[in-house]
């Protein structure tokens, strides 16, 4: 595994940085190791729905995990407002870093993930596949 330390600043999409960045690498997958930080706004899909929910204000990032791949990431993250209240669920484009947002990211050289459609959760979910040597 390569490890690759990231920073995004003030107004970055937390989300779609992380796909775009993921996007550039010639690695084929990867993983959020940790992620923590700051965000102005946050949208969330809950766990069981389908509607997206938002949040803004001050929101520290609590923890961010997740899977990249050169089509898309699979991203949960788990933000507290300024009351300490907690808030988790899957990470949507839309949500902006506040002050400074900390990642570490690892990029697996002998594995290759994609996303296809599964009928049965009607998502693009995980397909994992070994890289191929050539």
């Amino acid at each position: 595994m390569k490890v690759v330390p990231l920073r995004l600043r003030p107004g970055d999409d937390l989300r779609l940085a992380l796909e775009d960045w993921m996007g550039r690498q010639p690695e084929q997958a990867g993983c959020v190791i940790s992620g923590i930080g700051s965000l102005s706004v946050v949208w969330l899909r809950l766990a069981g729905r389908q509607e997206i929910t938002n949040l803004s204000g001050d929101l520290e990032i609590l923890s961010l995990a997740g899977t990249l791949s050169p089509d898309g990431a699979h991203l949960h993250i788990a933000v507290a407002d300024s009351t300490g209240a907690v808030t988790g669920g899957h990470l949507c484009a839309g949500s902006l870093v506040r002050t400074t947002a900390e990642l570490v990211v690892g990029l697996l050289l002998e594995w290759r993930f994609s996303r296809e459609l599964d009928p049965g959760t009607s998502f693009a979910e995980l397909r994992v596949s070994p890289q191929d040597p050539g």
